[in-house]
């Protein structure tokens, strides 16, 4: 069997490093973090640590409720 080489590539959290906390009311910046679908970015993909994401699952969730992010957006 051949294993793939897995790459060393590690982001840095886009909350560590601007030293803030993701918030529900920050529409814009939540976004970033959501597909085309609608859909929270894991953090493989995003790149935001475990303790981040957890809050970050919050305030989309929050977020969706007020009406401030689709929670579905359908495909053309």
């Amino acid at each position: 069997m051949i294993r793939k080489e897995q790459k060393a590539n590690s982001k840095t959290c886009f909350f560590c490093k601007e030293k803030r906390e993701p918030d529900f009311l920050d529409y814009e910046i939540l976004s970033r973090f959501v597909s085309e679908r609608g859909r929270i970015l894991p953090r493989v993909r995003s790149g935001i640590c475990s303790k981040h994401q957890r809050k970050l699952m919050v305030a989309v969730k929050r977020a969706r409720h007020l009406a401030l992010l689709p929670f579905v957006v359908k495909a053309e």
